[in-house]
């Protein structure tokens, strides 16, 4: 992975959040007029995305919380966090 992608910072886009259900016991992301169900390896992605880190360090952060090699979740959070950009969910800054 190229060290400017990486030291790119993710944020939720204005309006956009996170929020666990505690009735249903999952994640979602709220959006205005959307929501989206996020499955329990993207909530925790997600949860690390405060608007300051980068994504090389969640990406570390969660390469030592799993114990899994970095290249493959790094492969795995740049794609979600791209998707989610291109969905309107999350902006990222250089």
């Amino acid at each position: 992975m190229s060290a400017d992608l990486e030291a790119r910072i993710p944020g939720f886009l204005r309006g956009v959040r996170l929020q666990r259900d505690r009735v249903r016991d999952q994640w979602i992301v709220q959006a205005p007029e959307r929501a989206f169900i996020v499955d329990t390896i993207a909530a925790s992605i997600l949860q690390r995305v405060d608007g300051d880190a980068t994504l090389a360090a969640i990406i570390d952060a969660l390469a030592t919380a799993y114990d899994a090699p970095r290249d493959v979740i790094a492969r795995d959070v740049i794609d979600m966090v791209e998707d989610l950009t291109a969905r309107q969910v999350l902006v990222c800054k250089s």
